[in-house]
């Protein structure tokens, strides 16, 4: 496959870079060159006990060298890695059933024998395997690398298989955005379970920069450390980033402040995954870190991207080369690929994925947006969150999220409307206790400035912030809202029969 990045790393040993991995426990440091040495080892070993093209293995682990390692294996072996997210499955003999796994590594306690800790995976790439040299791969661009998982709000998580070509083409987008080259040093927290997130190390493998990789808990311990030149996470590790930063803003200003937290190299930041809000773009660019939304699915990649040269405020970018955005009548988006992901989910519900995939491969969102003259998409809400009143009203409920949002005491609102005549707002708390004042007095302010059928009549704060521990945001901490509706149904439902009294 001509220009595939994922056949140049797995064929061509890199020359320069290093990947540092820091946690709460420690930080080591790869150059890169060694990487590819240890990983070639351990795909000899992983060869000598069976592991093959196209056998599985399964990864539930938080984000450590051994996690990159066994992935870089995997691909040497032309075997498939499952990223199973830490907190969502159970390292036993059912998982690996369920999902055909020849191996499971995990960094949890476990007895079933196809269950083995992942520090075995360090040991093994530090030492020479008796059976030496690897038989050479090629990927097509339709073969299979790795199955990733949905983020479902209810049920087990589905799978898809994500194809070679979806990645290249990505990540030659990406590059043709960006150009990461020597000199840069990507910061990377998210899990490795999330393919995206490795494609920074296949970046690095390719391109000669250097990588951190780090965890969610020790990311702000991490990043006045490592200063790098680029950081990827979603909305909700910004808008944490921001509201610290304006709680250390001295002499210096915003700006000194913004520095001390990400260093004094920042080339740009980059988010995604959800939407993001225009204060917190605004906050971010006039501090001097140039910032860039974009929009894509695990089911179409990145789809569009803000970038230096074509930026424009309250768009999540121009659609990229090699995937096309089609908009039906009512503005629910479609995505065409040039190189799918898949066509299909595998361990899905009947019917899901034709709900999701049309029979031409053509992927169903469920988003709603529009695209300006200029080929900038913009994305309005869910066709799904869109609330229909009893008079006929449609409500879009995400400016009005966003708008809540802009409290510092609050750090999301999830909107329903149960009788379809007034709506009702649940609010995560930006700290516990909740300044229940302060979120009432931004309730006030917010009515003011909203037509009569958007105004929030009822309000439910939450006894705790919404967190992935408690299952009410996903790994890329976007609401689920099913589930923050069913924990809060009597609350919502009393809230909403409160206005309702109080009106007649």
């Amino acid at each position: 496959m001509t220009g595939s990045i994922v056949n140049h790393i797995v064929t061509t040993p890199p020359t320069r870079g290093r990947l540092t991995v820091m946690r709460l426990d420690g930080t080591e440091t790869v150059e890169l060159p060694d990487l590819y040495e240890r990983a070639g080892r351990l795909a000899a070993h992983l060869r000598e006990q069976g592991i093959g093209p196209g056998d599985r293995i399964g990864i539930l682990a938080a984000n450590s060298l051994e996690w990159v390692l066994l992935d870089l294996a995997a691909l040497r072996l032309k075997a498939v890695t499952a990223g199973l997210e830490p907190g969502k499955f159970d390292a036993d003999g059912e998982l690996l059933a369920r999902y055909d796994l020849k191996v499971l590594f995990t960094d949890q306690p476990a007895e079933h024998p196809g269950v083995r800790p992942i520090g075995e995976a360090r040991r093994a790439a530090e030492r020479p395997a008796a059976s030496g040299a690897l038989p050479p791969v090629a990927y097509a661009p339709g073969e299979v690398t790795t199955l990733k998982f949905t983020s479902g709000s209810t049920g087990q998580p589905k799978g898809l298989a994500a194809t070679v070509g979806s990645i290249d083409s990505s990540m030659r987008a990406v590059q043709e955005m960006f150009a990461h080259g020597p000199g840069d040093e990507l910061f990377v927290f998210l899990p490795l379970s999330l393919l995206q997130q490795r494609y920074w190390v296949y970046s690095a493998l390719r391109h000669g920069h250097d990588i951190t990789i780090s965890t969610y808990e020790a990311a702000f311990w991490a990043l006045p450390q490592v200063r790098p030149t680029v950081v990827m996470g979603v909305p909700a590790f910004f808008e944490t980033a921001k509201k610290h930063i304006e709680a250390r803003t001295g002499e210096g200003g915003v700006a000194h402040a913004a520095r001390r937290m990400f260093g004094d190299r920042i080339r740009y930041l980059w988010t995604g995954s959800a939407p993001a809000s225009a204060p917190m773009l605004r906050f971010f660019n006039e501090a001097g870190l140039p910032i860039y939304e974009g929009y894509g699915l695990n089911e179409t990649c990145i789809v569009s991207k803000n970038h230096p040269g074509a930026s424009r405020e309250g768009s999540v970018g121009q659609v990229l080369p090699g995937k096309q955005v089609i908009l039906d009548e009512a503005g629910v988006i479609s995505v065409r690929c040039d190189h799918p992901v898949n066509r299909r989910y595998e361990y899905a519900a009947p019917g899901d994925s034709e709900r999701m995939f049309g029979p031409d491969g053509v992927v169903r969102t469920g988003d709603l947006g529009y695209v300006d003259e200029d080929g900038f998409l913009f994305i309005r809400g869910r066709a799904d969150d869109v609330i229909v009143l009893d008079n006929g009203k449609k409500i879009i409920v995400r400016p009005i999220e966003e708008l809540m949002r802009e409290s510092p005491a609050i750090e999301e609102c999830v909107l329903f409307c149960p009788t379809q005549t007034s709506l009702v707002a649940v609010v995560s708390p930006a700290a516990e206790p909740a300044d229940e004042a302060a979120i009432h007095e931004h309730l006030a302010l917010a009515n003011a400035t909203l037509g009569r059928d958007e105004q929030i009549s009822g309000i439910v704060i939450a006894e705790s912030r919404f967190s992935i521990d408690n299952n009410l945001l996903t790994s890329q901490f976007k609401p689920q809202r099913r589930r923050i509706f069913d924990l809060y149904r009597s609350r919502i439902l009393e809230s909403h029969r409160g206005v309702h009294a109080r009106s007649h």
